[in-house]
């Protein structure tokens, strides 16, 4: 298994990296938690999941353990794929999540998206005596902006990427920019993620 990928990045959207190491190109799946703390063009190290079907191979990137442990636990509840995990660390951060389930806080789990009361429960059943464990960690978060067409096409493509339709992101993204065109594009991923 992988620990960690450490090399220049080379592409960065906020749903996928890739990271070039020797000489090979990584794909990397990342959250927007993971996005919003890396640059284009730095050298980095991604904490990584290997993730691995008969059907198909995915590597998933974090930018510190914490983040991995959490998604290492959130896909062990059943009911909860890799998929919707990255989605949760995009909604929330790792502290958030933690201390929701710590809370017992079922309609703060229910408020993400392909989250349900029966999921939120399981959540709050199988990892809360785990999420006490973990010790928190501060991150520094880096975003580097963009005019607002720009932050309204890389917040469309990422949400269509995280499976919603074209026509409700777009529908949602536009009322968010009329209401603040200075959002960060990590605010209206963020934003967009509680409104789809």
């Amino acid at each position: 298994m992988y620990e960690y990928i450490k090399g220049e990045l080379t592409e960065l959207t906020p749903t996928e990296i890739v990271i070039e190491n020797g000489g090979i190109g990584y794909k990397i799946l990342i959250s927007l938690q993971t996005y919003s703390k890396l640059k284009r063009g730095e050298m980095s190290r991604l904490f990584i999941y290997h993730h691995i079907r008969e059907d198909i191979e995915l590597l998933f990137g974090f930018f510190d353990k914490e983040e991995r442990f959490i998604f290492t636990h959130l896909i062990a509840v059943s009911g909860i794929g890799p998929n919707t995990a990255r989605m949760m660390l995009s909604s929330m951060s790792s502290d958030e999540i933690r201390n929701a389930i710590i809370s017992g806080d079922i309609n703060r789990l229910k408020s993400i998206k392909g989250i349900g009361l029966k999921t939120a429960q399981r959540l709050l059943i199988d990892l809360k005596d785990k999420m006490v464990k973990i010790s928190g960690q501060d991150g520094v978060s880096a975003f580097v902006g963009g005019t607002e067409n720009k932050q309204h096409e890389e917040a469309s493509s990422a949400l269509i990427l995280l499976g919603f339709s074209k026509p409700n992101v777009e529908k949602v993204l536009d009322v968010l920019l009329r209401e603040n065109p200075a959002y960060s594009l990590e605010e209206l991923i963020k934003l967009s993620l509680k409104r789809l």
